[in-house]
């Protein structure tokens, strides 16, 4: 059995991707957990120390996945597809990015948390620059793209995706923004093709 600060980290992280920051209380955590408010206190003081413990998890998740990319997918192309795959289970879960459902309530949220979610996405952004500019480097990304920009543009594009897909198309609309996104970062071939 997971101990009961696992569990709330695991049901807080689902409150804050289906409801935002504001949109529930430490009622509605004691009750997905099935414990006393008081309880809740015991692992986190406050409502603040509780979203600085999720952006921490949820970020070493995320860059335990991007070293095992870097790793297992030499192709630059193939490792922004792999990247965009990392956003498919929130579509299939019918939830949001962490930090971008804080990110969305930024002017109201403490500072710490400010930063961590800065932290977060600046992090993708440099890992997603690498990957594009060792792609162009190596070929298997198309040639003349500035990697800082395009970087920017993946993540907007896939939390779009994400956003969206989650009340359209489902999976099946994510995986055809993922492939439009692919595309326009494959090389051009000889004859005109991609």
């Amino acid at each position: 059995m997971r101990d009961t600060r696992a569990s709330l980290l695991s049901e807080a992280e689902i409150l804050v991707r289906g409801r935002g920051y504001s949109g529930f209380s430490y009622a509605d955590l004691a009750e997905a957990v099935g414990i006393r408010k008081a309880s809740i206190h015991h692992h986190f003081r406050t409502k603040e120390d509780l979203a600085g413990a999720l952006i921490a998890a949820y970020a070493a998740r995320y860059d335990a996945a991007l070293a095992d990319i870097l790793a297992q997918t030499p192709d630059g192309v193939a490792r922004i597809e792999a990247y965009g795959k990392l956003y498919l289970g929130g579509v299939e879960q019918g939830l949001g990015c962490l930090c971008a459902a804080l990110a969305v309530e930024l002017e109201t949220l403490p500072e710490g948390l400010r930063r961590q979610l800065s932290s977060f996405f600046e992090g993708h952004i440099a890992w997603l620059e690498r990957v594009l500019a060792e792609g162009v480097a190596d070929g298997s990304v198309r040639a003349g793209i500035d990697p800082p920009s395009h970087a920017r543009m993946v993540v907007a594009t896939l939390e779009g995706a994400l956003l969206l897909e989650r009340f359209l198309a489902g999976p099946a609309g994510f995986g055809q923004a993922l492939a439009a996104l692919s595309a326009g970062l494959r090389p051009v071939r000889p004859g005109g093709g991609s």
